[in-house]
């Protein structure tokens, strides 16, 4: 059953990429549409998949670098419909579709599949408030960067700064950052709680937390030019898809190269 909703989502975040870039190549409404239909079912398969993993594993599914994976591709795929339907914008489906489906192929051809026993130090009234927000900071991040990535584009065909769509774009990006700001301090101040409980001390630097502690100080450093120094426009789109590399780094390359008590994760 899993390994249907796994795989049967992934299939069909697939189709849901190929309909939007032929809408966007062909300029179709109706595959413009059939895009955006088919990406809800798509993420139906995945909430469902990720909901019958919690009952398997009799918990949260968010324990090991799979579980992860899986829920920050969903986190993705939700903050884009929520973007979409918020906002009236489709552009941003051409970026983060894609973006949640390597996500989530990473996490079932990638990483170990198997449910496994939490670990004691996982065993924590903290874990699902800790683990949930690193998901949508991440996942906001992402999207972010999605956002610059279209600026980025955008400003190459010589689109006009100035331009209302272009103001959009920089706003939400922001806004999105901020949010996954946030997040992050959350994931933080919580985790320095729960290693307090865990490990009687509140840090030890271990490379995850060192890693979330950097790529908070470069959000950190963007919200102050954005507030401060009212950098706006190429720069902050710039900064937004360089910095999304230190997430991915804290995500993974963290788990890959500097092993440590967040290993697990």
């Amino acid at each position: 059953m899993m390994n249907v909703l796994l795989f049967g989502s992934l299939a069909v975040y697939f189709v849901a990429i190929v309909l939007q870039f032929s809408s966007s190549i062909f300029k179709k409404e109706k595959l413009k549409s059939a895009a955006w239909w088919v990406l809800i079912v798509a993420f139906a398969f995945h909430t469902a998949f990720i909901v019958v993993r919690g009952i398997v594993a009799k918990r949260l599914p968010l324990s090991n670098q799979f579980e992860f994976a899986t829920a920050f591709a969903w986190g993705v795929s939700l903050l884009y419909i929520f973007v979409h339907l918020r906002f009236k914008i489709d552009w941003i489906g051409n970026f983060a579709i894609p973006a949640a489906f390597l996500l989530f192929s990473y996490a079932a051809l990638v990483t170990p599949r198997e449910i496994t026993e939490m670990m004691p130090a996982l065993r924590s009234a903290w874990f699902g408030l800790h683990i949930g927000a690193a998901v949508f900071s991440y996942a906001s991040f992402a999207i972010s960067a999605c956002m610059g990535i279209r600026y980025l584009w955008q400003c190459k065909k010589g689109a006009d700064e100035t331009s209302a769509a272009m103001k959009q774009i920089d706003y939400l990006s922001y806004r999105m950052i901020a949010f996954g700001f946030l997040m992050l301090t959350v994931v933080i101040l919580s985790g320095c709680v729960w290693a307090e409980q865990a490990w009687s001390t509140f840090w030890s630097w271990d490379p995850k937390e060192t890693w979330a502690l950097i790529t908070w100080i470069m959000y950190a450093i963007y919200l102050h030019q954005r507030l401060r120094k009212k950098w706006q426009g190429k720069r902050m789109a710039w900064f937004a898809v360089i910095a999304i590399i230190c997430v991915l780094f804290t995500f993974a390359g963290v788990n890959l190269l500097l092993p440590g008590l967040h290993s697990y994760a």
